[in-house]
């Protein structure tokens, strides 16, 4: 198998530069596009996006599972008969979709404001089905460990779609056809995208075969619980939504207010909250085919190995940053969106990544050996703690009860994964230690950090105290965990060296 060390490392660098490459997108078309344009199209996206997440979410997944298995196994004709099928299905169901929002265009029509979201919501449909497609292929060369061929596709989609997007709005003298120019250009990016995966695929020695009955049951029933999921996740922020600022108004809230609020919360803090999860992202999507191999041999040492280290390196990931954002949490608020409370509530926030980061891997790894049932369940019971949360805390908390319910939420979820894990393994992780470790760990190095950037922020601009304080946070908490023994750092040196000298006699190679 391929070292893990290096497909994180792979995953990750494609992973940031695909988000930066998006994020400077965002800001070119709030500027370009206007804010009305902008919000016509991104209600409709909305809506899009659900559709979106019933094709492309769990059937990629467990492509790549079960293609992992099939490899393993050496059955290649079920390989080919799996990504002939799972084509089959999703086609079958992205056109169906699209016929659905055709045909029930008046329901649509009534979720919107403005008559004009529908119509880019249709001019968006044949996205669906080029995404169908684009999901099968990616779920294929996932399986196979095709991680450049799935990285570089990604970032060619965001690529393409960008170029594409300028040269039809700089064409575009109506403001609202930017709007409509926007929808377009995912269209055709989709397109070029769904062409190049396929063209990889076969590049890489993919086939297809006659599809399946036999494969098609066991396909839909694994994949099913975790669009469950995803499809879940897509209405819970519309619900949260609605009943956060009307508790909030109950309590004395203006609408204003309550709606400020709800954005900072939302808009501001969780972005900020979920950058760890890119690196967790990335261990998750190396972990579906390694572990699948793994099951498929029946190699339990491997699996308990996988398990303890990935929980493991989760939670120092996401420990890393808790140190910065306690520290500097008010001065990243101000700096990033000129607003204190942001900060203030990513400050309250930051421990919030320990359950979060837990919450995300042990979910991968029971995806990885095929417990989804169990998983969405678990999820399904940290959504309600959240949602109890977010109804009875707001008078007494006031906005930090969202905060409170999503870290609740995401210990409960993560907690029943372990639980789950453990009796389905049979290991024994033993976090409790681990975790008190990192609390002991955190708490002296955003003291330090704390007091350095209180220094500095008297006579240094606000950017250099900021990158000042992540250094010194980084790496007080780096050194802190080297001595109480929960990382090696020889031994991540070694690795990142051969990591590098790899690279360079790809590269050798390739003159």
């Amino acid at each position: 198998m391929k070292s893990l060390f290096k497909t994180v490392a792979l995953i990750t660098m494609f992973s940031v530069v695909t988000r930066v490459v998006g994020f400077l997108f965002r800001i070119y078309l709030s500027r370009v596009v206007g804010a009305e344009a902008l919000g016509i199209y991104q209600v409709a996206f909305s809506i899009f996006m659900v559709l979106m997440t019933i094709i492309a979410s769990g059937l990629p997944l467990i492509i790549s599972r079960m293609t992992s298995s099939f490899s393993v196994s050496k059955e290649r004709k079920k390989e080919s008969s799996l990504v002939s099928t799972a084509l089959i299905f999703a086609l079958s169901l992205s056109i169906i979709l699209c016929l659905i929002v055709l045909a029930f265009r008046n329901l649509f029509s009534s979720m919107f404001t403005d008559e004009r979201c529908l119509q880019i919501l249709i001019i968006m449909l044949p996205s669906l089905v080029f995404s169908a497609v684009y999901s099968v292929f990616r779920g294929a060369m996932w399986g196979k460990d095709n991680y450049f061929a799935l990285c570089a596709s990604e970032l060619y989609e965001q690529i393409v779609r960008i170029l594409i997007c300028v040269i039809l709005i700089g064409s575009s003298i109506d403001v609202i056809a930017n709007a409509f120019n926007v929808a377009w250009s995912l269209n055709i990016a989709c397109l070029l995208s769904m062409l190049l995966v396929i063209i990889l695929y076969f590049f890489y020695g993919g086939k297809l075969s006659r599809p399946s009955k036999n494969i098609f049951k066991p396909l839909i029933k694994q994949s099913a619980p975790i669009t469950g999921i995803r499809v879940a996740g897509s209405f819970i922020q519309p619900l949260v939504a609605i009943i956060l600022p009307a508790k909030l108004m109950s309590i004395g809230y203006t609408s204003a207010q309550a709606m400020t609020l709800y954005g900072v919360a939302v808009g501001m803090t969780l972005p900020l909250l979920f950058v760890p999860t890119t690196i967790i992202g990335s261990l998750s999507t190396a972990l579906i085919p390694d572990m699948s191999k793994a099951v498929a041999q029946n190699d339990k040492m491997h699996i308990e190995n996988r398990i303890r280290s990935s929980i493991s390196f989760s939670l120092i990931i996401s420990s890393l940053f808790i140190p910065a954002y306690l520290a500097m949490g008010e001065l990243a608020g101000i700096f990033l969106y000129d607003n204190v409370m942001s900060g203030t509530l990513l400050q309250s926030a930051s421990f919030v990544l320990l359950p979060l980061g837990l919450t995300n891997i042990t979910s991968s790894l029971l995806n990885s050996l095929g417990y989804e049932v169990k998983s969405f369940k678990n999820f399904i019971f940290g959504t309600i703690v959240m949602f109890i949360a977010i109804w009875f805390l707001p008078s007494l908390v006031g906005i930090n009860a969202f905060i409170w319910g999503l870290g609740a939420s995401y210990l409960v979820t993560g907690i029943l994964n372990l639980i789950m894990l453990k009796k389905k393994t049979g290991i024994k992780l033993n976090l409790l230690k681990t975790v008190a470790m990192l609390i002991i760990i955190i708490l002296p190095s955003a003291a330090l950090s704390g007091f350095v950037v209180g220094i500095c922020d008297h006579f240094l601009p606000l950017f250099f105290t900021l990158a000042l304080g992540g250094v010194i946070s980084v790496v007080s908490f780096l050194l802190l965990c080297a001595v109480f023994g929960l990382i090696d750092i020889k031994t991540f040196i070694v690795k990142a060296n051969n990591f590098a000298k790899g690279l360079k006699k790809k590269k050798a190679k390739r003159a």
